[in-house]
Order: C-alpha cells, then sequence, then structure tokens
C-alpha cells in the first residue's frame, strides 16, 4: 500500500510518500519512496521534492494556496521527472493520511475521514488556532483534489496523550471550566513521542508494557512526555501547545497573571499579549537576537553574548526540571530519549541538560554525545550510567502511515 502522508502549517505543506502493509510494519519493513515540502504558500513558494535515491529537485512556483500546492505536488508525482519508484500514476496512491494536530478529547486514535470528522475538527479550532485551520485546509483541499473514493485519516497529536490520568490532565480550576468546556491539558508532539516509543523498544528489545522512559522532542515547538508501561501519562505542553518548555518563540510556563499585567501596562488586548507570548517569546524574547539554536550557540561562542547565553541556560534548565518531576511522577525511568531538530543535532544542549544529574543516574559520555547529529541514532550514556541516553531521530510520517495502513484495513492501532 503507498500512501501519501500530508503535514500542513498555515503557509507550508510537508509530505512523503511511503510504502507500507500489516506484514511490513510487523518486520519494521517500510520504504520512504519519496518525500517534499512546499514552504510561503500564498506567494512565491520554496518547493523541494526527492525520490527515494534520485537527486533532490528545487524550485520556486506562485502557490496561491493550499489545493495549490497538492495540485503542485500531484503533477511532480504524475511526471516522468519524479521517478519515483512503484509510483507510474495517481491510481498507485492507496490513502492519504493527514496529521492533525488538536482532537480534544474527541479523538483517542487515528480515524477515517468524514464530514463529522472535519465538523470536530473545526469545532476545536479554539483550542488550536494557529494549527487546526491548515490541517482542515489540507483535507477538504485533498478531498477535492482526489475525490472521496480514496480513503483519507486523521491522524491527531494530541490522541497520543488520551491516556493521562485526570489527576495530570486537569487543572486546579473550578471543575465546572473542564465540564462545560472541556479545559485540560491535552499534549502535543503525540506522532513523535509515540515513534521515538516504538524505535527504543526495537533497539532494546522490549515489549511495550515494558517500556518507561522520558521522551524530549526538543525543536522550534518542544515538549518532553513521561512515558510508563509504554503509555503516555504526563506532558509538557497543555491546553495549547503554549505550555512547557520554553521554545523557539513561545514561552512555556508563566505565571497567568503576567497576561493580565502586560496588558494593563502596555494597554494590550488579549489577543496581542497572546500574540506576543507565542511569537516573540521563547528563546527569541530572552536572546533578542533569533529563535534558531544554531545561531544562538555560535553567537554564544563567537561573541559571549550574555543574552545569548542566558536563553540558552533558561531552556537547558526548564528541561532538567520536567526530567526531575517526571522521574518523580513515575517512580524512576530506564532512559531518556532526544529527538527533533535540536534534540537530534546540539551536542551542546544534549550536554548542559545534563550536566550535575549524576545522583539521578545519569551519566553522560561525552565522546559518544558529539559524534550523534545529523540523522544518526545512538547510545550517548556511559556503560554505568542508571539511567540510559538516546538520541533517536524522529519519524512522524512514518506513524502516520503506518496508522493509515491500520486505519484503512480495519486493523487494530498499537
Amino acid at each position: 500500500m503507498n500512501i501519501l502522508v500530508i503535514n500542513c502549517g498555515s503557509s507550508s505543506l510537508k509530505f512523503q510518500i511511503v510504502q507500507t502493509d500489516l506484514e511490513m510494519i510487523e518486520k519494521g519493513a517500510d520504504k520512504q519512496l519519496a518525500k517534499g515540502l512546499i514552504e510561503r504558500i500564498g506567494s512565491q513558494a520554496l518547493i523541494s521534492y526527492k525520490a527515494e535515491g534520485k537527486t533532490a529537485y528545487k524550485t520556486t512556483a506562485a502557490i496561491r494556496d493550499h489545493k495549490a500546492a497538492i495540485m503542485h505536488i500531484i503533477n511532480w508525482i504524475s511526471s516522468e521527472e519524479s521517478q519515483i519508484p512503484d509510483i507510474n500514476s495517481l491510481d498507485d496512491i492507496h490513502a492519504i493520511g493527514h496529521r492533525t494536530v488538536h482532537g480534544g478529547e474527541m479523538f483517542s486514535q487515528s480515524v477515517k475521514i468524514d464530514n463529522d470528522v472535519i465538523k470536530c475538527l473545526e469545532d476545536n479550532i479554539d483550542l488550536a488556532p494557529l494549527h487546526n485551520p491548515a490541517n482542515i485546509k489540507g483535507i477538504k483541499a485533498a478531498r477535492e483534489v482526489f475525490g472521496l473514493s480514496i480513503p483519507q485519516v486523521a491522524i491527531f497529536d494530541t490522541s497520543f496523550h488520551q491516556t493521562m490520568p485526570e489527576e495530570n490532565y486537569l487543572y486546579a480550576i473550578p471543575y465546572q471550566y473542564y465540564r462545560r468546556y472541556k479545559i485540560r491539558k491535552y499534549g502535543f508532539h503525540g506522532a513523535s513521542h509515540r515513534y521515538v516509543s516504538y524505535r527504543y523498544r526495537v533497539l532494546e528489545n522490549l515489549p511495550k508494557n515494558k517500556t518507561n522512559i522520558i521522551t524530549l522532542h526538543l525543536g522550534n515547538g518542544a515538549s518532553a512526555c513521561a512515558i510508563k508501561n509504554g503509555q503516555s501519562i504526563d506532558t509538557s505542553m497543555g491546553l495549547t501547545p503554549l505550555e512547557g518548555l520554553i521554545m523557539g518563540t513561545r514561552c512555556g510556563d508563566i505565571d497567568p497573571s503576567i497576561v493580565e499585567f502586560i496588558a494593563h501596562k502596555e494597554a494590550s488586548s488579549m489577543d496581542e499579549v497572546f500574540n506576543m507570548l507565542n511569537k516573540r517569546s521563547g528563546i527569541m524574547g530572552i536572546s533578542g537576537l533569533t529563535n534558531d539554536m544554531r545561531d544562538l550557540l555560535e553567537e554564544e561562542a563567537e561573541y559571549q553574548d550574555r543574552r545569548a547565553t542566558l536563553a540558552v541556560k533558561m531552556f537547558c534548565t526548564r528541561i532538567k526540571k520536567y526530567i526531575g518531576a517526571y522521574l518523580a511522577g513515575m517512580n524512576g525511568a530506564d532512559a531518556i530519549c532526544f529527538t527533533g531538530g535540536i534534540g537530534e543535532n546540539a551536542a551542546q544542549i544534549r550536554q548542559r541538560v545534563c550536566e550535575n544529574l549524576e545522583w539521578l543516574g545519569i551519566e553522560l559520555d561525552t565522546k559518544k554525545n558529539n559524534t550523534i547529529f545529523g540523522g544518526k541514532e545512538g547510545i550517548i550514556s556511559k556503560k554505568e550510567s542508571k539511567i540510559k541516553v538516546y538520541v533517536i531521530p524522529t519519524n512522524e510520517e512514518l506513524i502516520m502511515a503506518r496508522d493509515t495502513c491500520r486505519v484503512v484495513l480495519n486493523a487494530p492501532l498499537t
């Protein structure tokens, strides 16, 4: 089964074509046939495509909206220049999987898309105003372009965290707000945390119910997840992706009174304050320079920039706090797994996060740590470390393709 996996942002569309079936899933023999990215939708877009084993193809084009982006992808897939293995026409695409950010409490697993599912996604726009609208646009565009005969599946960022107990997902506000509006912690990056948990099990040859780890998805968006017996029992992001770790432009955990205080002092609306907390805070707000960790580390090394150093320290300190909290809540863990753009590539950040945690049983091997980057996978802790430390490159698209396959074939989801 050849599955087109689509991940729509507000002005971008990322895709993969993955070949898989139930037997290939069981053997871990899934194949990535092609991948691509269209950025700056709504203007002169930047486009990159790559078929497996072929040279990357890059171009620009005026892309008006997500429908036009999907049409552009289809034209490339159908063209002679794509040379995608096992894909000769659109008839060779058998299903489509969509990353959807917020499913609320309505979806605890991936589901086949119909009008009712789209309506539920629209009902959850208030919970994910930056993400759900883009996801819905991608779904509607794909249905319009491909028609309703090809099955399409929604894979939710929030569904992996539906196993959290209520003492971890509820907020200490009057209970009627949960009853009326479902105000609670939902968590995000679910496909990534789920993939890392799966890959750790493969590396350690463990069953799901013996998987006790902390996963750290560190990128421009960042989150931590406590996984006990293979299930998410706590995670750092909350009702929205704003809660938790310090991120590229998001503030993470703050005193809620800050919102009112800034609004009063700056004569700003709530919308303006929350826009600032989402788009001008995090390491960008602290450093005053950039939301890119690579640039911050360069500034720190070359110019000893004080605020760059401060932003990095704050970023790492917040992660340490969550590691400690989750180790307490889980009664210990067997491993900590780094993933995401920063987690996979920034050895300095991994080193700083793990510094002075020897008393918890976390001992990093500096030499191993410095050799793992650029898509490499491996263990970076010392042999004597009681808690293992891994770097595991994430593969959200693989999880999405597998779920799509299982939903279409009515097979159990794992």
